[in-house]
């Protein structure tokens, strides 16, 4: 039996015409995150097919699209603790993906010294010496947050 918080929220979504859904709950390294929600105003075979034969794509398009929303409107990013910015975040991922910074330059649009140059504010914040430790830390942030 539902919960009265529970009861509430689906007497809410009713009545905005939404009445039968699929929803895939999305986690992260603290727990719950967020949930996305493909819904439908009524119980229909065709729904339901497209949900369950589609099912795995729908929650691997959920999480992406979860990942691209926090990238969106998350400011800084947290790598090892550490806040940087887009642009550093963005460089230190092209790097890890073994692009130099003429590459990663070219690939932004940017220059290849403004490439370095943010590079290097991520080295410096991430308190480490090379490329390499730097991209360490990212690959490490990120396992532990998946």
């Amino acid at each position: 039996m539902p919960s009265e918080p529970q009861r509430e929220l689906f007497e809410e979504a009713a009545r905005f015409g939404i009445r039968y859904g699929f929803t895939i709950r999305i986690h992260d390294a603290r727990g719950p995150a967020a949930a996305v929600t493909f819904a439908t105003d009524e119980r229909q075979p065709k729904f339901e097919r497209c949900i369950n034969e589609n099912g795995r794509v729908l929650q691997l398009m959920a999480m992406y699209f979860h990942a691209h929303a926090l990238r969106k409107f998350t400011p800084d990013r947290i790598v090892d603790g550490v806040a940087l910015s887009p642009r550093e975040l963005e460089c230190l991922e092209w790097a890890a993906q073994g692009k130099t910074a003429w590459e990663i330059g070219h690939i932004l649009g940017i220059a290849r010294r403004t490439a370095a140059f943010h590079l290097d504010n991520a080295k410096a914040k991430l308190g480490v010496h090379s490329i390499c430790q730097a991209v360490a830390r990212l690959v490490v942030s990120n396992s532990t947050m998946q």
